[in-house]
Parts: structure tokens; sequence; C-alpha cells
């Protein structure tokens, strides 16, 4: 099943690209790879605020992460919308690094970034396993409780 068709199985409307919140652009394409900038978790329209270990359970970071994952594609169709290309045009999501506010004692962050590996793998299928780090930090900006960035392959 193509990405695409399993994007409307799955009921995912893909959001326009956010508007960068400092110097720098949503994306950047160099040969066939796109490197998304990172997206930090949002929750009715606002930074999704929450520190790992101390305000939020894992669970909750796991839909957070989740819910970057939808943003990033959704950054990743406007990168390949400006090459004339689609998301089914993806080779490969090549790496995921992800940074997750959490306490120093917080040590699940990669099954909170689990949220973000499992939706990609579930629309891209094999072409979505890919490479991945996942990291605790003591602070994200606006207070983000995830924030994960993405590198693509495209065809």
């Amino acid at each position: 099943m193509s990405a695409l068709a399993k994007l409307k199985q799955l009921g995912i409307t893909l959001p326009p690209v956010a508007t960068p919140a400092a110097a720098y652009v949503p994306f950047v394409q160099t040969g066939q790879l796109v490197f998304i900038s990172g997206n930090i978790a949002r929750k009715d329209g606002k930074a999704w605020v929450g520190q790992l270990g101390l305000t939020m359970e894992t669970d909750e970071g796991k839909e957070a992460a989740r819910s970057i994952a939808i943003a990033l594609m959704g950054t990743l169709q406007a990168a390949c919308q400006a090459s004339g290309k689609t998301l089914d045009d993806v080779k490969r999501i090549v790496k995921v690094l992800s940074l997750v506010n959490s306490t120093p004692t917080y040590t699940e962050q990669h099954l909170v970034t689990n949220g973000c590996s499992e939706l990609l793998g579930e629309v891209f299928g094999d072409a979505g396993q890919h490479a991945r780090s996942a990291f605790g930090v003591a602070q994200l900006p606006m207070g983000a409780c995830v924030e994960i960035e993405l590198i693509a392959e495209l065809n």
C-alpha cells in the first residue's frame, strides 16, 4: 500500500509546514536526501509542555512523539512537492533523532520515541524502518516535552 493510501486509511490529514520559531528553514534537500528540522510536540496549537518522569508518563510522551511524526510527514510532503514528487517517492526514512525533555533519572526515552518510529513504519512499510537516536535532555524550546528531526531519501 502506498504511503498516501495508508495515511488515508489511518484517517491522518497532514498539516501544513510549521513556521520556524527561529533562524532556520523547515527542510533542506541536497541530492536525494531531505533533512527536516526538529519539530516540537504540539497540542491544541501550542507547545506540548511537560517533562518525562516529572509531569508526564511514557505513554503520553509516546503520543506526543506520534503527533510529531505527523508534523514531520507534513513537512516531508512539502519537500517532496518542492521537487515535483509525492510521499510515495520516499525511498527510505534514513534517520530519526529524538530529544526527550526528561528528568535525570528517566530512562525510557527510547519508548517515547517509538511513538514516532512506529507510525513511520506503519505509513512507509519497509522504507519506514530507520536508524535512530533518542536522547534525554534537560529542557527543550518553549518547554516542549519532545522534539524530533528526520532525514529521508527520495527516489
